[in-house]
């Protein structure tokens, strides 16, 4: 088996729990600009698939065209208010990237969010960007999960193979990317249970960060 020399994180759902924050702020933009009352579960099946996707999926069940990229912007301001004080990093997170760094492993971000939804987030739970060796956004991915592309990305960044990373995520459209990259996928079990992540393709599922299986970070 290859050496583990890397671990490339999701965001939401992994090193903090934004989704019902994000969920909140479309939900009134809906309801600022379209008059519109969506339901929490409209938003499951395009998690961790971009916010152009998570909300243009939304509008297109109830066939409202979105203004974009105003609409998008709109749910950003709203968030970016909502999150002060009220979003933490999820249990573990923090501890784990510190162990990951004692191990010598490599990091990397690759999320779906936009730049700002990253740097806010990132600014909100305490932890700096500058621990992470690469970052990937969506911003600068053209094909969001579940293509492989920003996995891929992030490998390369780090200066790595795939094989030689795992990928941590919480939902079933990147645990797919992770596997199509090529990577060995840890499923943290914030959105989705266990028997959901593993049939999308999990080798390992954990509560969060500070449930993690033993032999994940095995170097040898």
């Amino acid at each position: 088996m290859t050496i583990l020399q890397g671990i490339i994180f999701d965001m939401d759902g992994v090193l903090c729990d934004s989704e019902p924050f994000i969920i909140e702020a479309a939900s009134q933009m809906f309801a600022e600009r379209y008059h519109l009352t969506v339901r929490h579960d409209d938003f499951l099946p395009f998690t961790g698939a971009g916010e152009d996707r998570f909300i243009g999926g939304v509008a297109e069940k109830y066939g409202v065209k979105l203004s974009m990229p105003a609409d998008k912007q709109r749910t950003y301001d709203i968030y970016l208010q909502i999150i002060q004080g009220r979003l933490h990093p999820l249990a573990g997170a923090v501890e784990f990237i510190e162990k990951c760094h004692r191990l010598d492993l490599k990091c990397a971000l690759a999320t779906s969010a936009d730049r700002v939804k990253m740097e806010g987030n990132l600014k909100e739970i305490g932890i700096p960007a500058d621990r992470f060796a690469a970052i990937v956004t969506g911003s600068e991915i053209e094909r969001k999960k579940p293509d492989p592309q920003a996995f891929e990305v992030a490998a390369k960044k780090l200066g790595l193979s795939n094989a030689q990373c795992i990928v941590v995520e919480d939902a079933v459209n990147g645990v797919r990317a992770g596997k199509a990259a090529g990577s060995r996928v840890l499923g943290i079990m914030t959105t989705f249970d266990d028997a959901t992540l593993r049939a999308a393709g999990a080798d390992w599922t954990a509560a969060n960060l500070a449930h993690v299986p033993d032999d994940v970070l095995q170097t040898g």
